[in-house]
């Protein structure tokens, strides 16, 4: 028996294979079954074997199951198996005579896939070599939920000539069953990471049928051939038109900063509330307003259509980095909009942030000028259409909100040049991580491109957003720049320190 060697195997309800699995496996001197809910008689198979050792564990997906699984292991080369799979008599042999003082290096080795008792060579199944072999010291499984792998970089694959049997389906329910098991793991894993909309979902399906079932010779098959090419290609549509749903989700918490001016607030807010889109919740960021902006706020929390809040702080002056982050602190959505409280909203504005939105990116928004005389109208009356032909606006291209433009034109930028707060939108995971904005930004200026700084130092990257996330900035008189100097010291040290974090930011006003 080899004591260099564990076994690690994932089962839930694998009572119909595990026995033969198991038994193929007897030389190995530590097999780690981590088992995930299993109701039938997977564990007292398992507890049959005098070198299994049983776990149980929630679900956490494939990749981050296969690295606990290693975590319990005693030896540090682990073989991962999956519960429906039988080595050949071979393979243990050639795996327990391996010379394995070479960390460096990861084994694979061939797998043959039946449906029932069919071997498949055909729709993908053939040739289908699998790493499973590696050291815990040197690489681990990618943390992936579904189609996880092991991480080779710099690492040397060697294949063995074993070879194992893998009974992947027995019958049409079972292929319908993890075909829908895994597109929802994928359409999570791949949520704001990937794109997808019905059409491709349907051409994707189209494709994926004739590679499987003529490309791939699936015809050959007789109806197992046509029935793997159907569930390959369904599975291909229904990943696709699931993530195409997850797309439309989106819990956003629009975060609308303001100071002692509850006329342009009001229209703001209105036009918050008749978002095509709406967020999950409104929170006003109030840096010491009088008590009659608080009194419109309660007076607008009875006719908005989602939960009205009121973050305020005693008026010491211009500090809206701390005015941002106690009002960010309250929010429940998973992604964060800020604007000002003199942006008023197109009706598609939140769309066209939810459409832009990928992990891994902030976005930066524009604003349409507005002339003194418009501003006014709209404070007046409320907000109202404007078109890109409207008289009274500056930058008309900016007042265009077009999804199929936005497409085209919303690119991916570097640096902090034209970095404004009034129109952006990040994950709140991202803002956790850099802890927020610097509260040592006192007066106006600059908080919002340190901000931006430690984000991208922090691997977050920037995209600008075009003919979407529309809003229209009302005219008013400047803030004074007397802070601006000290401002961009603090900015400088950031740019030049490579800052990924400040210390005087958000984490204080979290509960959790």
């Amino acid at each position: 028996m080899s004591h260099a060697i564990s076994v690690t195997i994932l089962t839930k309800n694998s009572q119909q294979h595990l026995a033969a699995c198991l038994h193929s496996l007897r030389r190995f001197a530590e097999i780690i079954v981590l088992d995930n809910g299993s109701t039938d008689e997977t564990l007292t198979i398992a507890a049959r074997f005098p070198n299994v050792r049983i776990v149980e564990h929630p679900f956490l997906g494939f990749g981050p199951m296969k690295n606990l699984a290693a975590q319990h292991a005693t030896h540090p080369w682990v073989l991962s198996i999956d519960s429906d799979e039988v080595l050949s008599p071979e393979l243990p042999d050639e795996i327990l005579q391996l010379d394995l003082r070479d960390t460096r290096k990861v084994y694979s080795f061939l797998r043959h896939n039946f449906y029932g008792k069919k071997h498949i060579k055909a729709c993908g199944w053939d040739n289908d070599y699998v790493l499973r072999l590696y050291h815990t010291g040197t690489t681990r499984f990618a943390d992936l939920p579904v189609h996880e792998y092991i991480l080779t970089d710099g690492l040397q694959v060697q294949p063995l000539r074993g070879t194992m049997d893998h009974f992947s389906f027995n019958s049409i329910s079972q292929l319908i069953a993890k075909m829908d098991q895994y597109t929802t793991l994928f359409a999570r894993e791949k949520r704001f990471r990937k794109s997808s909309s019905p059409a491709k979902s349907y051409l994707k399906w189209a494709f994926s049928l004739f590679r499987n079932y003529v490309l791939q010779r699936g015809f050959l098959y007789g109806y197992e051939g046509m029935a793997i090419s159907f569930s390959n290609a369904n599975g291909t549509f229904y990943k696709y038109m699931k993530l195409h749903e997850e797309n439309q989700r989106l819990g956003i918490s629009l975060v609308i900063t303001t100071y002692n001016w509850k006329e342009a607030l009001g229209t703001v807010l209105r036009s918050a509330f008749q978002q095509s889109e709406l967020p999950r919740e409104i929170i006003v960021a109030d840096d010491g307003s009088r008590d009659d902006t608080r009194a419109l706020v309660e007076c607008l929390a009875r006719e908005s259509p989602v939960p009205l809040l009121h973050s305020w702080q005693e008026d010491l002056g211009f500090r809206a980095a701390e005015s941002r982050n106690k009002a960010i602190a309250m929010a429940t959505g998973e992604y964060v909009v800020i604007i000002d409280g003199d942006m008023v909203l197109h009706p598609d504005f939140l769309a066209g942030h939810r459409r832009a939105a990928r992990k891994g990116y902030f976005i930066q928004g524009k604003r349409v000028l507005l002339s003194p005389e418009l501003s006014q109208e709209l404070i007046n009356r409320g907000p109202a259409p404007i078109s890109p032909f409207s008289s009274g606006i500056k930058n008309r291209f900016n007042a265009t909100n077009s999804p199929f433009l936005s497409k085209l034109f919303s690119k991916e930028k570097t640096g902090i040049a034209s970095i404004k707060s009034c129109n952006m939108g990040f994950w709140m995971e991202d803002i956790i991580r850099v802890n927020g904005f610097n509260e040592d930004f006192v007066g106006w200026g600059r908080e919002d491109s340190e901000f931006a700084i430690r984000l991208l130092n922090s691997g977050t990257r920037r995209q600008n957003l075009a003919f979407g996330g529309v809003a229209y900035h009302l005219h008013h008189q400047e803030n004074s720049r007397q802070s601006l100097a000290a401002n961009d010291t603090i900015l400088e040290q950031a740019i030049s320190e490579k800052s990924t974090f400040c210390p005087n930011g958000i984490d204080k006003h979290l509960i959790n």
